[in-house]
C-alpha cells in the first residue's frame, strides 16, 4: 500500500528485486527503522521506472539480477535512473560480488554497493549515506573500487560477463564459429566481442588477450 506524504518520515526508499519474498524480508527489516520509509517496490526494469515516477524516492535499492537470464538488468536500471532522475540515488544490494560488476555499477551511476549478507544496521547506514549525496560500499566492494581506480582517478573499462565467457572459450582454443555455437550467438557477434576484449585489454591479438586476462585473474 502506498504511503501518503504525511505518513512518510525519514529517507524515502524504494526496493527493486525480482523475488517477492526477499523484498518482503527487507521491507520488514527496514520498517523497524524510524529513519527509513519504504515507499515503493518493483520486480522488473519497466515496473521500477514507473514506480520511481509514482513514489518519488530518495534512494532506490537495486538488485542486479531482475530476470532469470544472463544479463544484469539492474545495471541498465541504475543508468536510466541516473540519466532521468539525477536527484535519486541508487544503492546496489545483491549476492554478486566481483571486480567487473562493482566497476560497472559505479560507472552506471550507483552511489553504493553492498552484498545481501550485510546486517540491517549497515544497510540502514548505506541508505542514509547515499541519500545524503555520499557513497556506501561494504569493505569487499570498497577494496575492489580502490583496486580498480587508475592513477588519474578514472575507472578502467571492465569486461562484460559475455566478454568473459568468450575469453574463457578462447583460452580453451575454440575457433570463432565454435564459440558462437557454444554461446548460441552468431559468429559476427563473437568477432564483435573479441574486438571489444582486445581494445579493453590494450592488446593487439587474441592470444595476447588470453595471456593478459589469465595474468589478471579474469579467466
Amino acid at each position: 500500500m502506498a504511503m501518503t506524504s504525511a505518513e512518510v518520515t525519514g529517507v524515502r526508499t524504494m526496493l527493486v528485486d525480482d523475488h517477492a519474498l526477499l523484498r518482503e524480508g527487507i521491507r520488514s527489516l527496514l520498517a523497524r527503522e524510524a529513519s527509513i520509509s519504504v515507499v515503493g517496490e518493483a520486480d522488473s526494469y519497466d515496473a521500477a521506472l514507473a514506480e520511481v515516477i509514482r513514489c518519488r524516492p530518495d534512494v532506490v535499492v537495486v538488485d542486479l539480477k531482475l530476470t532469470a537470464g544472463t544479463e544484469y538488468e539492474g545495471l541498465r536500471l541504475i543508468k536510466e535512473i541516473a540519466d532521468r532522475h539525477p536527484g535519486v540515488s541508487s544503492l546496489v544490494l545483491t549476492t554478486f560480488l566481483d571486480d567487473d560488476l562493482v566497476v560497472r555499477a559505479v560507472k552506471a551511476g550507483a552511489r553504493g554497493y553492498v552484498v545481501k549478507d550485510v546486517d540491517t544496521t549497515e544497510l540502514v547506514r548505506a541508505i542514509q549515506a547515499v541519500s545524503g549525496g555520499g557513497s556506501a560500499f561494504d569493505p569487499r566492494s570498497a577494496a575492489i573500487v580502490l583496486r580498480t581506480v587508475s592513477g588519474d582517478g578514472g575507472v578502467p573499462e571492465a569486461l562484460t560477463e559475455r566478454e568473459r565467457e568468450v575469453l574463457r572459450l578462447l583460452a580453451d582454443g575454440l575457433a570463432n564459429k565454435r564459440i558462437g555455437q557454444t554461446l548460441y550467438i552468431s559468429e559476427s557477434t563473437v568477432k564483435f566481442h573479441i574486438r571489444n576484449i582486445i581494445r579493453k585489454l590494450g592488446v593487439s591479438k587474441r592470444t595476447d588477450a588470453v595471456y593478459i586476462a589469465s595474468k589478471r585473474g579474469l579467466i
